[in-house]
């Protein structure tokens, strides 16, 4: 039978909230200890017959999932590693831009990333310099290399909204791209050309379109970004303007959910504010 929070605190526990385990309560470290994965030893005074008994309970409680607490980026990137999982690097290397090598006498992509390089493998994606990527990063790498496109850029530029099925993302791509992005350069256009060249950016035209900056990304070969900023203008009663705009093929190469992770990896490389607890 697996234990609940209330099994675990009424017949394991001692009850007496000694806070010996670092939590306020017995309570509260049951909490924990279900749901995240603490380890029941961290309580000392559980007799060990009863602690084997419960350790092992535990153990295939949570190799179930049972009452465990859900991690997106986690479920993401499982999903995103499913989904490439039957992908041939050598099939993989020439479809979404990237080298095949051999590295270490292992089989390897080199993937252009942004201002720096990636080496994918069997065994997962790092940063050439051997320095790991974030979850969110290796979600939408994944599903890069599952999504099947070959197609390169055609320079005919599109934001999210002229896109099929993005309704729900719209507010998204406000809220956590376009939002965090004015509040840290409102008013600092030249710090944003700075943050933007340091990424690799160059400065772009755009017919049909006035910013007073213009931007353009290669996060990955077959993949470019436009960042557009206009300065507001007080008297008028004009804030400042920001707008991402993708190649009309993105599609091919990601999917939407994977343009909006791309879109926020982008935000915090400009804005230096990385997400939490990735």
């Amino acid at each position: 039978m697996p234990l609940s929070v209330v099994d675990l605190y009424r017949d394991v526990l001692p009850k007496t909230n000694c806070k010996d385990c670092g939590f306020p309560t017995c309570l509260a470290f049951a909490g924990k200890v279900i749901s995240e994965k603490l380890p029941i030893e961290n309580c000392p005074h559980i007799e060990p017959e009863v602690l084997a008994r419960t350790r092992e309970i535990l153990e295939k409680q949570w190799a179930t999932g049972k009452w465990l607490k859900k991690d997106p980026a986690q479920d993401a990137l499982n999903w995103a590693r499913e989904r490439a999982s039957s992908m041939k690097l050598k099939d993989i290397a020439p479809r979404i831009g990237g080298n095949l090598k051999t590295q270490g006498g292992q089989l390897c992509v080199e993937l252009p990333y942004f201002n720096t390089t990636v080496i994918i493998t069997e065994d997962g994606i790092q940063r050439a310099d051997g320095t790991p990527l974030n979850r969110w990063e290796q979600v939408f790498l994944y599903n890069h290399m599952a999504q099947g496109g070959r197609r390169e850029p055609t320079g005919r530029w599109k934001a999210l909204e002229e896109m099929p099925n993005t309704v729900s993302k719209i507010k998204s791509m406000r809220q956590h791209v376009e939002l965090p992005l004015l509040e840290r350069f409102r008013g600092k256009t030249t710090e944003l050309i700075n943050a933007a060249r340091r990424l690799g950016g160059r400065e772009a035209g755009l017919p049909g379109f006035s910013p007073d900056v213009a931007f353009l990304f290669k996060p990955l070969p077959k993949v470019p970004v436009m960042l557009l900023y206009w300065r507001g203008d007080d008297r008028e009663g004009f804030d400042d303007r920001v707008k991402l705009l993708f190649d009309e093929t993105i599609t091919e190469h990601l999917d939407i959910e994977s343009i909006l992770f791309l879109s926020e990896r982008l935000r915090e490389l400009l804005t230096g504010q990385e997400k939490a607890s990735e």
